[in-house]
């Protein structure tokens, strides 16, 4: 049985922003209740003041003795009033920055659980400026409704007030009372939609200033800052209008409130003068009548509160967006045991066999993956190939679930991934992509990252086995340098993204173009060291040059979303289309005929293994113009029965190792497969110079 669960432990997804702006008012429940009393306190207080004031000046024009008496009273009101208005302020405050806090940290944690699918709906720049702008305005709704409630006693309170020193005051009040409430009514209205085609106008904006700064490089080479400033900036001219239609109906409101205000004050000001004249009134309470008709019409805190009101609720309609979509769901299955002593009929499939069973997923109505089968035995390596756009690295999301398919099953060792424990399935997956994320405080945190975290010393192993311990030591802090401050290349980068999976026990390692931005020669190293034979896990490999192909076990050809061919590299070789995919030219006769010569030139023709360095010391594709291997290549295919030694000895050659050296790594073909933690171990020491990584 799966059940849904967020990285926060949040509530599942919210259908709209009403229930969401209920939960932010309940879960600050005690400091919204205690706003409110002091809120009501501060209005009770504000009440009493016109009727005291109103006393003590009768009591003075009669020359009683506790006329002073009430003065003092009034004083300590007054004192009263400002006390309550500074802890409400205080209180509203802390609520506000709570309440943000607490729909921040749950929109991070579902944001989390949903993955990937939140980032392709939404864009990185809107759902930071929901998670940011939004979150803070939906945020003030507690203390706004808790303020909302005295602004409301304030008035009413007013009213029966006026009743109290004379029911003809509360009658003349009524009277104008309709066309106040006319205008609340109407600013709530239009204000609305206008605050949220403003909140969509900040998002489209944030959005477009975090896709500038992603490819800021790609902006500069092409000179095209000037119009990609007018891009981003595009949607201000609705900013603008739209906050100019804001402030105009909030600006309307008030206006219209201060017509209606004034003329409900005057008239029952009137009345009490009236009142007055026919000695029905004292002057004390004529001027207590005065105050109570300011406190009566006072629209402009309602309009404030209201505004503001309405401001919350379209921040949480945004937020209850992100709320919709619904988290990823894990079992409480465990993965079958599995090591040393083991019986077989524990485990029979793994550990480490991966099966995809016709796996289909569609993007924008195509499927991307159409109906894939495959399986890595247990302790082997897959390498997955194809032209851009076959659906590689959504092969590799799918085998990790970091996506779930729309048809099909993926199984561990014979377990549905969706059924197994999250942390389980994490523990048991590790990854390596093409852009690490380097995160942490430092790069030894960067390496560790996740959980548990592994000893300093298996660290520092990792790092050997992906050859960046020499670069690391160089840094001005060794392994306590922050990511920050330490100059990486794309290539240290990468070599720290692996240095991470291998620090890790894993029955599956994938490698999402793990490699790419490697040198020849620092590939070739970690190549080897994925490929030891040793006991352990699997491996799915995104490969895109010959020579990891050749020294994987099984090469799976992605061609359109569908899986073309699976079997060795020197027999996927003498399809015409296979070569294609590495630069290579020819056919299935020429490879026959290269077969028939002989040996001779053997040196010469073997696999394509790896790509060329140009002389500028970046890689170059396998089929560029001016490398000399992919023209061998084309000439002659690889002998299919000699295709392992051959991988190997090429892959030598673009290193510039010796001949002896390059015949004893031609047997180092990987049998069984190892986890990210024993190739930590078995490089351990033997780093060797390689000299590159892109620095």
């Amino acid at each position: 049985m799966t059940t849904p669960l967020t990285e926060a432990g949040a509530p599942g997804p919210a259908a709209t922003s009403v229930p969401l702006l209920r939960s932010t008012v309940r879960h600050s429940g005690p400091r919204c209740t205690a706003l409110a009393l002091v809120s009501l306190a501060a209005t009770g207080a504000n009440l009493l003041l016109p009727v005291a004031l109103g006393g003590a000046l009768d009591l003075l024009l009669a020359d009683d003795p506790d006329g002073s008496r009430r003065v003092l009273w009034c004083t300590g009101l007054i004192l009263a009033v400002a006390a309550l208005d500074a802890v409400e302020t205080v209180l509203g405050g802390t609520t506000d920055a709570r309440a943000t806090a607490w729909l921040r940290h749950r929109l991070v944690g579902h944001v989390l659980a949903v993955g990937p699918r939140a980032v392709a709906r939404f864009g990185p720049g809107d759902l930071v400026a929901r998670l940011v702008g939004n979150a803070a305005q939906a945020g003030t709704a507690p203390a706004t409704v808790a303020a909302l409630l005295a602004a409301l006693a304030g008035p009413l309170g007013a009213v029966v007030a006026l009743g109290l020193i004379d029911p003809w005051l509360a009658a003349v009040f009524v009277i104008g009372a309709p066309l106040l409430a006319l205008v609340l009514r109407t600013l709530a209205r239009d204000s609305s939609a206008c605050v949220t085609r403003y909140q969509r106008a900040q998002g489209r904006i944030a959005g477009g200033l975090a896709e500038a700064v992603a490819g800021h490089r790609t902006i500069a080479a092409a000179g095209t800052a000037d119009r990609t400033v007018a891009r981003v900036l595009r949607p201000l001219t609705e900013l603008s209008r739209e906050g100019h239609r804001m402030w105009h109906v909030q600006g309307r409101a008030a206006a219209r409130a201060a017509a209606v205000a004034p003329l409900s004050q005057l008239a029952v000001v009137a009345t009490a003068g009236v009142l007055l004249t026919r000695q029905h009134l004292s002057v004390g309470e004529l001027l207590a009548a005065s105050r109570y008709a300011v406190l009566a019409a006072g629209v402009g805190v309602l309009v404030g509160q209201l505004s503001g009101l309405v401001r919350a609720r379209a921040g949480a309609e945004r937020l209850a967006e992100i709320l919709t979509e619904p988290p990823t769901t894990y079992g409480d299955r465990l993965l079958p045991p599995s090591g040393p002593g083991r019986p077989e009929s524990d485990n029979p499939c793994g550990p480490g066999r991966l099966e995809l069973c016709s796996v289909t997923v569609r993007r924008g109505g195509r499927a991307v993956l159409d109906g894939v089968d495959l399986v890595v035995p247990a302790g082997t390596t897959l390498a997955v190939v194809g032209r851009s756009g076959a659906g590689k690295s959504l092969l590799a999301a799918v085998a990790g679930r970091l996506v779930d398919p729309d048809e099909g099953e993926v199984r561990l060792d014979g377990v549905p991934l969706p059924e197994l424990d999250r942390r389980e399935l994490r523990r048991a997956i590790v990854h390596a992509f093409e852009r690490p994320a380097l995160l942490g405080d430092s790069v030894e945190d960067t390496i560790a990252f996740g959980s548990p975290r592994p000893s300093p010393a298996r660290i520092r192993e990792a790092a050997r086995a992906a050859h960046a311990d020499a670069f690391v030591r160089r840094l001005p802090d060794g392994y306590a340098t922050p990511c920050a401050d330490a100059p990486l290349s794309g290539g240290e980068a990468q070599r720290l993204g692996l240095a991470r999976a291998f620090a890790r026990d894993g029955r599956l390692l994938v490698l999402d173009d793990a490699l790419s931005s490697l040198d020849t020669v620092t590939e070739h190293h970690i190549t080897d060291v994925l490929l030891r034979p040793t006991t352990g896990g699997s491996r799915l490999i995104i490969a895109h040059r010959a020579a990891t192909a050749a020294r994987a076990d099984t090469v799976a050809w992605l061609d359109g979303g569908k899986v073309r061919a699976t079997g060795p590299h020197a027999e996927l070789w003498r399809v015409a289309g296979y070569r294609e995919l590495f630069g290579a030219e020819g056919d299935t006769e020429a490879d026959d005929r290269a077969d028939a010569s002989g040996g001779g030139r053997e040196a010469e023709i073997g696999a394509p293994t790896t790509t060329g360095t140009g002389g500028d010391g970046t890689d170059r594709a396998p089929g560029a113009p001016n490398s000399t291997r992919a023209s061998a290549d084309a000439r002659v295919g690889p002998d299919h029965r000699r295709e392992p030694e051959r991988g190997a000895r090429a892959s030598a050659d673009a290193a510039g190792r010796p001949g002896r050296e390059r015949e004893a790594e031609a047997g180092a073909r990987a049998g069984t497969g190892m986890g990210g933690a024993e190739i930590a171990r078995g490089a351990a020491g033997s780093q060797g110079s390689s000299g590159g990584g892109g620095r």
